[in-house]
């Protein structure tokens, strides 16, 4: 009796070692769309006043765990039930990561006029304040969804060939991590201006080490929001040309001798660019036939 109970032990460790670390293979290959996410969400949870900001990205955090409540379930019912969906979902992701990759750099390429923004000021009305925070935060949640489905399908499709328990465990494992730590970092980003105020504050004389940490601290942070949204913008190319190189099967020998790093970049850039030229093509097609 005792034996039987410590070979369960025995057995659950041995399947929490496997769950460690495909835990550890799935989140390296989720990394891309964690880096978008970060870079989407901090925009998106800046712009507000000082004392507003942590209660917005509360509200975004709570909205992303309820995402993630949604999306699990029905991941995990297609895997048992309907694995190929599971690809084919994979897939379909994997065109809209490089059609927004594709569209980032056609943004920057071409001058366009940027979308008028709702700004939060102090002159404003607590209504208007909040009115414009309920719509942000509708925005970020949403987005949050789109990118909570690539990230629970990519960790699905990582452990398809385990068992469902293996499964459940391990992305639901990396659900989390995707969760507490982009929103955990997008809280420490938001306050760094803040804190590099707050440091500033400390030194009368404007002069010292905590001045300086304080000022670099307060001019860094719209370059590391700059940086983020680059490095987010190549990793969604990264990951759509992986996905495409690895799900279908004509394109496992296109470009084969050149580096797989380099291969999954251009692959992903040219089926963004394929399918922004579709998107713009059909947008003008749909206003041609309106007028």
């Amino acid at each position: 009796m005792a034996s039987g109970f410590f070979a369960l032990l025995d057995d659950i460790g041995a399947l929490m070692d496997d769950v460690v670390v495909m835990s550890k293979v799935t989140t390296k290959k989720t990394a891309g769309i964690l880096g978008d996410d970060l870079a989407v969400n901090a925009e998106k949870a800046s712009g507000f006043m000082s004392s507003r900001e942590l209660p917005v990205l509360w509200a975004i955090t709570k909205g992303s765990f309820l995402n993630k409540l949604i999306i699990l379930p029905i991941a995990f019912l297609l895997s048992a039930f309907l694995p190929p969906a599971v690809t084919v979902i994979l897939v379909v992701g994997g065109i809209y990561l490089a059609f927004e990759g594709a569209e980032k750099i056609y943004g920057y390429i071409v001058p366009h006029k940027p979308a008028v923004d709702n700004q939060v000021s102090a002159q404003m009305s607590k209504e208007a304040v909040l009115d414009i925070e309920k719509k942000k935060v509708k925005s970020a949640i949403l987005t949050d969804f789109i990118l909570s489905v690539e990230i629970v399908i990519i960790a699905l499709g990582t452990v398809v060939d385990q068992e469902l328990l293996f499964q459940i465990l391990v992305v639901s494992i990396v659900a989390i991590i995707a969760t507490v730590g982009v929103y955990g970092i997008v809280a420490l980003l938001v306050r760094m201006d803040d804190f590099g105020l707050w440091l500033i504050s400390k030194n009368a004389e404007k002069k010292g080490l905590l001045y300086t940490t304080g000022n670099l601290l307060v001019r860094a942070l719209p370059w590391v929001i700059k940086s983020l949204s680059v490095i987010g913008t190549i990793a969604l190319l990264l990951v759509a040309g992986g996905i495409f190189v690895h799900n279908i099967a004509f394109l496992h020998h296109v470009l084969e001798s050149w580096p797989s790093v380099l291969r999954d970049f251009v692959i992903g850039l040219g089926a963004g660019f394929i399918t922004l030229l579709l998107f713009k093509g059909i947008k003008l097609l749909v206003k041609a036939i309106k007028k």
